[in-house]
């Protein structure tokens, strides 16, 4: 197979980054588990763990203001809590309460029902052989940029 021209890489990464983006808002959508500020904050701590504002605010894009009161109706709710940051006492960490948690892990095990659900029906035993592979490639992308 002969290397991809600049214009064909282009197009294909276009093309990647569209289906991604589909099958992801799908998968959301399909498994009632759509995506909010409130729920990625939620899903980034699960991810990372205890974090301050500032940098919540720094990994979404987002203005520390708009951060700060995405976490203030997380905290009301009870999803998150607030913690001493022992490496600034001017600041505190915001960490996912037990309920937090609970709420990140039943909407990843729905997701993940759907998509085996989804597996199982609509692609063969190859095709589920392919995508194990396209998904080491995609892992292979992901760890390019680290």
């Amino acid at each position: 197979m002969s290397a991809l021209t600049p214009p064909e890489s282009a197009l294909l990464a276009e093309q990647l980054r569209s289906a991604v983006g589909r099958f992801v808002r799908s998968v959301r959508s399909q498994s009632e588990t759509g995506t909010t500020a409130q729920s990625e904050v939620m899903a980034q701590l699960a991810r990372t763990g205890p974090a301050t504002v500032t940098a919540l605010a720094s990994l979404r894009g987002v203005k520390h203001q708009s951060m700060r009161l995405v976490v203030s109706r997380l905290v009301e709710q009870g999803t998150l809590e607030t913690l001493p940051n022992p490496q600034d006492g001017r600041s505190y960490l915001v960490s996912l309460t037990r309920a937090g948690q609970a709420q990140v892990k039943a909407d990843q095990t729905a997701r993940a029902d759907y998509l085996a659900e989804l597996l199982a029906s609509r692609l063969r035993p190859d095709e589920r052989r392919l995508l194990a592979q396209a998904i080491g490639l995609l892992d292979r992308l992901s760890d390019a940029s680290r």
